[in-house]
């Protein structure tokens, strides 16, 4: 299975030495391995390491070795963010590049094969705080109560609205609610979520998260076999996501819901929500599978925005 996971990076070229080539199939490998980092996560490092060795070849004028990544200057990485910025790419884009390529050169210094103090001194692009766009407390009734009256088929219809239920329900990702597995069905009113880098967490789950779900098993017209997926398509495999995603881009034009109103909008509703009603942050953080409290406290900001709404609407002062 690791090796299946590596060999699809082996797409991605690499303009590099030979020896410069192999550390970069060795830290792939190590992400995988020691970070859990998941396929989607490693594409993107692996895309952004050939976007700077292509840089580096222009630069020097030859693919690099191991000397040539060891001796880079501040001003030679500068110079990569200028170009990033010339050709119009994003300051997230930069920034996680970046990160990248500090995370590469750590594993360098840590294995002793190359050392390179200039690549600490380099700062990443300020990124505008962003504030998740949930739905209101109506405006997720109504998603909820619709989705299942988009699609004419009966079980399809259980099924995204079981879907939708979930995330709203619980939190999860929508790829979390797709890779769930029928063992992994709720027992004791609680679920195993398997979230971001292979992270366990326990989420508690409501009733009519529940019957959602066992009302849409109940008439789906294919076996479901245990170690198999919970949610399946037309043709009995996976559930893809852009299914449910279409499903919502329908749902948006016949509530007439803003462009924000996405499958992930229902998690950042789940947290406002919950926040609104007087949860905490720690308890939100978890029940999200935030790394950082600092993740969480962006709802905080949400929370704030809807205050100062509602007291320029009302106040007749404002």
């Amino acid at each position: 299975m690791v090796s299946q996971q590596i060999n699809s990076k082996e797409s991605i070229n690499y303009s590099a030495e030979p020896t410069v080539r192999k550390v970069i199939e060795e830290w792939n490998c190590w992400m995988l391995i020691e970070r859990n980092c998941s396929n989607h996560t490693l594409d993107a490092y692996s895309r952004d390491i050939s976007a700077f060795f292509s840089y580096l070849t222009n630069h020097l004028g030859f693919p690099p070795g191991l000397n040539e990544i060891d001796g880079l200057t501040i001003a030679d990485f500068r110079s990569y963010l200028a170009m990033r910025h010339n050709i119009g790419l994003s300051h997230a884009s930069t920034a996680r590049a970046i990160s990248t390529i500090r995370s590469f050169y750590k594993y360098l210094d840590r294995n002793e094969i190359a050392h390179n103090a200039a690549i600490k001194a380099v700062k990443t692009p300020k990124l505008p705080r962003s504030i998740p766009k949930p739905l209101s407390q109506p405006e997720a009734k109504k998603a909820i109560d619709m989705i299942g009256k988009l699609h004419p088929t009966p079980w399809i219809s259980a099924r995204d609205l079981a879907i939708l239920v979930l995330l709203y329900g619980c939190g999860l990702r929508i790829s979390e609610a797709l890779n769930l597995n029928v063992e992994d069905l709720p027992s004791d009113n609680i679920i195993i979520i398997n979230g971001k880098g292979k992270k366990q967490r326990v989420v508690p789950i409501l009733p009519i998260v529940i019957n959602s779900i066992n009302y849409y098993i109940s008439i789906c017209p294919s076996n479901l076999h245990e170690k198999g997926p919970l949610f399946i398509g037309a043709q009995g495999g996976r559930l893809n996501a852009g299914v449910i995603q279409r499903q919502v881009r329908k749902l948006r034009m016949a509530l007439g819901l803003p462009v924000t109103a996405t499958p992930h909008a229902l998690r950042h509703s789940f947290a406002t929500h919950l926040l609104a009603r007087g949860g905490d942050l720690r308890t939100i953080q978890e029940l999200l599978g935030h790394e950082s409290l600092s993740t969480t406290q962006r709802y905080t900001d949400v929370d704030l925005t809807h205050l100062i709404q509602v007291f320029q609407e009302s106040h007749p002062r404002a």
